[in-house]
């Protein structure tokens, strides 16, 4: 009977420690799985700033990419004509446009519609 008693004391005992470290492995694993969902949380929410700071590059190089067609067209003598021609005919009816021809010798000649 001694013995018997001995195994159920051992039993009970056996059983409290079993429920223990269970308990232990369940906080254990509650805790690292609330670790593991944060960090997904905060992976989810840096891609998500990611795809907006590309999308803004994106943004930025089609814009660089447009400004600098616009300035090679202005640089080609072909390109920028055209548009400084119409910026110089925007004069009032009292106004007169004068073109200056420069000619290789270093002298400029006026010329230019009649002013009378």
């Amino acid at each position: 009977m001694t013995k018997k008693r001995q195994t159920q004391t051992l039993t009970v005992g056996d059983r409290l420690n079993s429920i223990a470290s269970k308990v232990a492995v369940g906080i254990f694993t509650l805790v690292v799985v609330v670790q593991y969902v944060r960090i997904i949380d905060r992976n989810i929410v840096v891609a998500g700033q990611v795809r907006q700071q590309e999308s803004a590059i994106h943004v930025l190089e089609s814009e660089t990419d447009e400004q600098q067609r616009h300035i090679a067209r202005l640089e080609r003598s072909g390109g920028a004509i055209p548009e400084i021609h119409d910026r110089l005919h925007l004069v009032a009816s009292n106004e007169a446009i004068v073109y200056l021809r420069h000619d290789g010798d270093g002298s400029g000649q006026a010329f230019g519609p009649a002013v009378p």
